[in-house]
């Protein structure tokens, strides 16, 4: 059974304006444009981000004319979320596990 979960996606996903980024993209694919309308952060600055999270693997892009277009792979915070459940059963099964101290 798995006990760990992916840290590399973790440190992606941990950036608050990252996880805003995922959050939005979830509900919708969207461009730069709407994104920057969305967050109010600088273009230049989410770039930066959607990079991050194009390398790391959670979202695809999709040229469109002069836009470029994002979307969420959910496959891969799904995969997240089964590690989590996999931790989550684990977990149960060690609350009646208890160490004896020496």
């Amino acid at each position: 059974m798995m006990t760990s979960v992916d840290t590399d996606l973790m440190r992606v996903l941990a950036d608050p304006l990252r996880l805003q980024i995922v959050t939005l993209l979830a509900r919708e694919t969207l461009c730069t444009t709407h994104l920057v309308e969305e967050t109010g952060a600088k273009q230049t600055n989410l770039s930066n981000h959607l990079k991050v999270l194009r390398e790391a693997g959670v979202v695809d892009t999709e040229p469109c004319g002069r836009f470029t277009y994002y979307k969420l792979r959910p496959e891969v915070l799904a995969g997240l979320s089964e590690q989590f459940a996999q931790l989550a059963a684990s977990a149960r099964t060690a609350a009646e596990n208890k160490r004896a101290c020496p």
